[in-house]
């Protein structure tokens, strides 16, 4: 295992910008997912860190060595892409074994790392056979193998996932973070997809632009995000024009054009002064539906229509609107979803709210 460590990193390519003076750690034995939308950087990164592009400028560091100028043959690093890149004409065990053929691993040592690398992976006793005779989650279990077969220093992910269906992908996420758990290896793993980034990491830096917008714990970033880009690309919210009106001891005052005065806790809204002008969140799941003028007290509230239902099974969400405003609302199904037309009041905790900056 080891740390890693990118300080003051940049990629140009001519004059864009693919990743900008990025400063982040990848703390030893973590499972760190670099999470944004395409184009993003998150994968000039994660191949910056792997050796396959040189930074423009910035130091990297794995452990205590800085690697800028090390090729990617000497970092000992594990690598699995969504292709999974198995050699289709050799056997699982020939695919398995491919990387201790450079490291001088005695025949027999070869043999019995590839067996504990299926056991790991749990696809004992199929050195025999190839990749074609395997399922897409079983092929991607392989390439997991064939990369932590060589115990490297740190595993990199590059969006592994993504070629699975919904359901296998479902799986193999609890299956990939069981494996990072048991030998623990220093992860960074690649993904768009934000529920992956919450299901699986110790902890999320979120990109945008070629920028680290936010990084830390899932619960951190999803809760209280440093920004409206975080705020909307992890997760559904509903994010509105605020002031503050008035600081407490205990609450920040917020007004709000439709749910009226809030008082916010003082950690939400944590450096805003009075009279600022901010943005007011509010998690789709946390802004809750209930028949017109009947909410509970202690909630702000404001009275809506339903204009859509996404049914889901367990849980619908809602669009409703509030005077010239859509409104967003996940909730779970008691009886029957509300239909489109009814007149319903959304209600929602002040301490469910996150105050953002203002800036766009």
């Amino acid at each position: 295992m080891a740390q890693v460590v990118l300080k003051n990193v940049k990629k140009s390519y001519g004059n864009v910008v693919a990743v900008e003076n990025a400063d982040v750690t990848f703390k030893e034995g973590s499972f760190t997912t670099l999470l944004g939308p395409s184009g993003c950087g998150k994968t000039t990164i994660l191949r910056m860190v792997a050796g396959l592009v040189t930074p423009t400028s910035g130091d990297i560091q794995i452990g205590d060595r800085l690697v800028n100028d090390i090729p990617i043959h000497k970092r000992n690093l594990g690598l699995v892409f969504q292709n999974y890149a198995l050699f289709p004409h050799k056997t699982i065990g020939e695919n398995i074994a491919f990387g201790l053929k450079y490291r001088d691993v005695a025949k027999a040592d070869v043999e019995k790392k590839v067996k504990e690398a299926l056991d790991i992976v749990r696809l004992p006793g199929v050195e025999e056979r190839y990749p074609a005779h395997l399922s897409g989650g079983q092929q991607q279990r392989i390439a997991i193998a064939r990369a932590i077969v060589i115990e490297p220093d740190v595993l990199l992910l590059d969006e592994p996932l993504s070629a699975l269906d919904a359901n296998l992908r479902e799986d193999m996420r609890v299956e990939l973070k069981a494996i990072q758990d048991r030998i623990g290896v220093t992860t960074i793993f690649v993904t768009h997809d934000q529920s992956e980034a919450l299901a699986m990491s110790d902890h999320i830096i979120v990109m945008s632009d070629g920028r680290v917008e936010q990084q830390g714990g899932p619960e951190e970033v999803y809760n209280t995000p440093a920004n409206e880009f975080v705020a909307q690309f992890l997760g559904a919210s509903n994010i509105f024009n605020a002031r503050v009106s008035d600081i407490g001891a205990k609450a920040v005052v917020m007004e709000t054009a439709h749910f009226g005065q809030m008082n916010i806790p003082r950690h939400h809204a944590a450096g805003f002064e009075k009279g600022q002008s901010a943005k007011l969140m509010i998690r789709a799941e946390k802004l809750k539906l209930a028949e017109r003028g009947k909410s509970p007290a202690g909630c702000a509230s404001t009275d809506c229509v339903v204009e859509t239902v996404d049914y889901q099974g367990q849980v619908a969400r809602y669009f409703v609107r509030a005077e010239n405003e859509q409104l967003q609302v996940i909730g779970m199904i008691e009886e029957r979803p509300f239909a489109v037309g009814t007149n319903v009041t959304a209600y929602v905790k002040p301490a469910d709210c996150a105050v953002l900056p203002a800036e766009t």
